[in-house]
């Protein structure tokens, strides 16, 4: 049987993936060295799947796991834009040499597609309501250009050596295992957090501006198509609901469901 290997399968949305590709009966592999994902995140599957330790950036060990290895989905990365604002070196050689790392080991083992976790921050800051394909490449952080680096090196190993690949850009992903507990914690459950501990959450600007916040469930079911779509191969695409929510509407809607009046707490905007 074929194996689909998860790189990052323990950390939130990677093992979302592994759930996911269980329940569909496929033999699973897991490439993570634990340094931002936790074992736990697989604990339900773990006699179901093969767990290496190890990273991306290590040649020996992701050749290792490409064996009989037909599609990879590429999750792993340090996938922050502050940590990348304090560490670029860091950033860069998970985010490009990690995933040309991937790349040519799949290429050399004759893995049939590799699917990348691509971001929306490609595209930076412009004045439109919403982000297509179509516009043009503006990252404002290291994390956006070593994600952006790592779509061009897809599209270039699918140009040079037919290896298929997909990238796909997430768009502020929300659900089930996201860390609250990291210094660069997504919004949604650093917001929860502090407020379900009575604390205001902090927001960095006015709160005015918008995000397009997808739940997990809707990225786990872009990746399995896309792994699958003969139409997919060479593109860039868009992984979002197509709504956009203010920061300030985002606090409303949480004390809402929360039970209480907390305000937020304002702050000057951050770097990238």
């Amino acid at each position: 049987m074929s194996v689909y290997l998860v790189t990052g399968g323990g950390g939130f949305i990677g093992s979302h993936l592994v759930e996911a590709l269980v329940a569909e009966g496929r033999q699973v592999r897991v490439l993570d060295n634990f340094s931002l994902g936790h074992r736990e995140n697989l604990e339900p599957w773990r006699d179901q799947i093969d767990i290496v330790e190890g990273d991306i950036t290590d040649p020996e060990a992701v050749m290792r796991c490409m064996k009989d290895v037909e599609v990879v989905f590429h999750e792993a990365a340090l996938a922050s834009v502050p940590r990348s604002v304090k560490f670029p070196l860091d950033s860069n050689h998970a985010c490009v040499t990690g995933t040309v790392t991937i790349l040519d080991a799949a290429r050399q083992s004759g893995v049939r597609r590799v699917v990348y976790a691509a971001s929306s921050s490609a595209y930076g800051d412009q004045p439109v309501a919403r982000k297509v394909e179509t516009l043009p490449n503006l990252p404002k952080s290291p994390y956006a250009a070593a994600k952006l680096a790592g779509e061009y090196y897809c599209r270039a190993f699918t140009d040079t050596y037919g290896l298929e690949t997909v990238c796909l850009r997430y768009f502020n992903v929300f659900g089930p295992r996201q860390d609250p507990n990291s210094p660069y914690s997504a919004v949604i459950p650093r917001f929860v957090t502090s407020m379900l501990q009575g604390q205001p959450p902090t927001i960095y600007g006015t709160g005015q501006q918008s995000r397009d916040f997808t739940y997990v469930a809707n990225v786990v079911h872009g990746n399995l198509l896309a792994a699958q779509s003969p139409s997919a191969v060479g593109r860039v695409l868009n992984i979002a609901c197509g709504q956009s929510y203010s920061l300030l509407y985002l606090v409303d809607l949480l004390n809402h469901h929360l039970g209480t009046q907390l305000q937020p707490t304002f702050a000057p905007p951050r770097t990238g």
